[in-house]
């Protein structure tokens, strides 16, 4: 039984597995991403009735864009698809859409429907969902360190300012909380230059099945394993 008094403010989750689990069933890869939307919709409703108020999913990295251009398109395409099924959705649930990564960088029939979707979920509360899309850990922080050099030459800032909470204020997440609980299916162990600053003492959970198959009794299992851990930030 989850301990409501001890939920994770914040969850992260690396979506690793969905063109082995086609591969497995001896279907197209893009098959596997078809249903890792269902996973999608799943941890998400099942965040927003917990009660997390911060959900980020690594959807798409920088290193990403080595799969076949096929895969790539039709990844966007499912993007665009699921905005639109969504939005009313995010809205009637007062959840707020937080896209993070090198936007610009996206196609270019991708960057209004998210950028419209920001804006009309911009006053919803509840939940914030962070979409990670051409996204890079490294990038961020050099990134953030550009804004902030830029904050300098601009006056606006003292380089003898700056510690640790300025910086955080200049990330992709600015004004969140560090991630408590860092989620990755498909068994690998590795961070893959996911929020590399923000889970530096994120506790991780790993499990073997792929994300397709991740499911709401799957995210409360990797829960309960949070709320075990002693979490002693060093001290």
């Amino acid at each position: 039984m989850l301990d409501k008094s001890k939920l994770p403010q914040h969850i992260a989750v690396i979506m690793d597995g969905n063109g082995r689990w086609a591969k497995h069933r001896g279907l197209p890869r893009i098959m596997g991403h078809r249903a890792g939307m269902k996973s999608v919709r799943e941890i998400i409703k099942a965040c927003r009735e917990l009660g997390i108020k911060y959900l980020t999913l690594y959807a798409f990295s920088t290193e990403n864009w080595k799969r076949p251009k096929r895969e790539i398109e039709t990844l966007m395409r499912f993007l665009n698809e699921y905005i639109e099924k969504e939005l009313k959705s995010l809205k009637e649930n007062d959840i707020r859409l937080n896209v993070i990564g090198r936007i610009d960088g996206l196609p270019d029939y991708v960057r209004p429907k998210l950028k419209a979707a920001v804006k009309e979920t911009k006053d919803c509360k509840t939940m914030i969902l962070n979409v990670a899309l051409n996204y890079s850990g490294r990038a961020e922080i050099v990134d953030a360190a550009k804004k902030f050099a830029s904050s300098v030459k601009s006056g606006e800032r003292k380089i003898n300012e700056l510690d640790e909470r300025l910086f955080a204020k200049f990330l992709y997440t600015e004004n969140q909380p560090d991630p408590d609980l860092l989620i990755r299916t498909s068994g690998e162990m590795r961070i893959s230059n996911f929020l590399l600053w923000q889970i530096s003492y994120s506790e991780l959970y790993v499990t073997p099945k792929f994300w397709p198959d991740f499911r709401k009794r799957d995210l409360e299992e990797a829960i309960l394993g949070y709320q075990t851990r002693d979490r002693r930030f060093g001290a």
